[in-house]
C-alpha cells in the first residue's frame, strides 16, 4: 500500500463478530476463558486489548514497522525505551530536546545510574565521536523542539554502527510524522511519537507510541509495557486510530500553512529570525529535503527583534486565532513560549547555550484558512 492508503487500511481488518468497519471500543478489563490459560487471544487488558491492538497495528503500518505499542503518554513511551538499559549505561542525545524528555533524562533516570551526554547532532561525526564503551542508546529528535534543527538519521545510524553495531538508535519523529519521514527506513531501531500531537491530531487525547522492526526488540518492549503498565486505554486508542485515518490530508495542509507562515514571518520587520527547515538558508536544509520527502511540517519557531520577554508576552497575549497553549499538532493553531512553558524545566544556562531565549516563540500551525492565520499574526505583531 502507498502511505495515504496505509493511514486508512494499514494493519486493519473488519471486526469479526459484527463486521464493524471501525474497531469497537472494547471497554473491558478482563476476558472469559474456557479453561485456565485457554482464551481467544486476550486475558487482561494491561497485556492487550482489541481496540489497542488495532491501533498498534496501524502504528506499525504507517512507520513500515512490524510491531507498534501504544502508551499512556509520549513520556511513558520514552520511559519504556530507557528501561531497556542498565545502571552505568550511557545515552547520547541531541542538545536541543523537548523539555519533558530532558527532564526525564536528567532528573529521573540519571539518579538511577544512567549517564547522558548531549551533543549537537547536526553533524553525524559529533555523535560517533561521543561514543564510549558504555554507550547503549542514541536518542535523536529531528526536527528538534523548539529550534527546528535537523539530524541526518541515515548518516548517524551508519556512523554509529561502524563504531558498535549493538548500540540502539531511537528517533523521536513527533514533529515530522511518518507522512514526512520514516526513520525505520533510514536505519533507526525504534521510532517514538507523542501521539498526543499529529497522530491523534485533534487535541483530545494524551498518548505515546513506539514502532520497531526487530522481533527481539519488540518482545523486550512488550514485556516492559506489560510489566510497567503504562498502556493506552481503549477510548484513547479509538480516538487515535480515527486521527491516523486523516493524517495524510491534515499534514498536507499543515505543510502548506506552515510554509506560508514561515515566509510571512521572515519578511516581517518585527521578526528577528525564523527557524524553519524549508528555507534554503537553513543550515540543514539539504538534509531536511532529503529525508522529509513531502514537505517540512507545520512547526515554525521565531525570535522577535525586540528580544525582551515583555515583547514576547505582548505578542502571545494578543493572538486571536492562534491559541496560547501547551502541546502541538492539532487541527487548531497554537502558540507557545518555550522558556516559560514546554522548556521551563531546562536550566537557563543550558537553554541559552543553544539559543532558547526569552523572545523565542514556537508556532504549531493548524489547518485553518491561511488568510486568517496571517491576519492574526500581523495584528499581534503590530500591537
Amino acid at each position: 500500500m502507498k502511505f495515504n492508503t496505509k493511514t486508512i487500511h494499514g494493519g486493519q481488518k473488519n471486526e469479526e463478530a459484527t463486521g464493524a468497519v471501525m474497531p469497537p471500543i472494547f471497554q473491558t478489563s478482563t476476558y472469559a476463558q474456557s479453561s485456565p490459560g485457554v482464551n481467544k487471544g486476550y486475558e487482561y487488558s494491561r497485556a492487550a486489548n482489541p481496540t489497542r491492538t488495532a491501533l498498534e497495528n496501524a502504528f506499525a503500518a504507517i512507520e513500515n514497522g512490524t510491531h507498534g505499542f501504544a502508551f499512556s503518554s509520549g513520556l511513558s513511551a520514552i520511559d519504556c525505551v530507557l528501561r531497556l538499559l542498565n545502571p552505568g549505561d550511557e545515552i547520547i542525545a541531541g542538545d536541543d530536546l523537548y523539555g519533558g524528555t530532558y527532564r526525564m533524562f536528567t532528573q529521573l533516570f540519571q539518579k538511577y545510574g544512567l549517564k547522558f551526554q548531549f551533543v549537537n547532532m547536526e553533524e553525524a561525526a559529533n555523535v560517533a565521536n561521543a561514543i564510549s564503551s558504555n554507550t547503549k542508546l542514541i536518542w535523536i529528535e529531528t526536527p528538534t523542539n523548539p529550534l527546528m534543527k535537523i539530524a541526518d538519521i541515515e548518516a548517524i545510524t551508519i556512523a554509529v554502527r561502524e563504531v558498535n553495531k549493538e548500540i540502539i538508535t531511537a528517533v523521536d519523529n513527533t514533529f515530522a510524522t511518518p507522512y514526512l519521514q520514516q526513520p525505520l527506513n533510514l536505519g533507526a531501531d525504534i521510532v517514538m511519537h507523542s501521539a498526543t500531537k499529529y497522530l491523534g491530531g485533534h487535541s483530545d487525547l494524551v498518548m505515546g507510541a513506539l514502532m520497531v522492526k526487530d522481533e527481539k526488540l519488540a518482545k523486550e518492549l512488550h514485556f516492559i509495557q506489560f510489566a510497567a503498565g503504562a498502556i493506552a486505554g481503549p477510548m484513547d486508542a479509538f480516538l487515535a486510530l480515527r486521527g491516523i485515518k486523516t493524517l495524510h490530508v491534515r499534514m498536507q495542509r499543515h505543510c502548506e500553512n506552515g510554509n506560508a507562515v514561515a515566509e510571512f514571518l521572515a519578511k516581517h520587520n518585527k521578526v528577528g529570525h525564523v527557524y524553519y527547515p524549508g528555507f534554503e538558508d537553513h543550515p540543514n536544509h539539504e538534509i531536511a529535503k532529503k529525508q522529509m520527502t513531502k514537505g517540512y511540517g507545520g512547526m515554525v519557531s521565531f525570535r522577535l527583534k525586540n528580544e525582551s520577554k515583555e515583547a514576547a508576552f505582548k505578542f502571545l497575549e494578543n493572538t486571536k486565532v492562534f491559541t496560547l497553549a501547551e502541546s502541538l499538532g492539532g487541527v487548531e493553531s497554537l502558540v507557545n513560549h518555550p522558556v516559560t512553558m514546554t522548556h521551563a524545566s531546562i536550566p537557563e544556562t543550558e537553554r541559552l547555550k543553544i539559543g532558547v531565549t526569552d523572545s523565542l516563540i514556537r508556532l504549531s500551525v493548524g489547518i485553518e484558512d491561511i488568510d486568517d492565520l496571517l491576519a492574526d499574526l500581523e495584528q499581534a505583531l503590530t500591537i
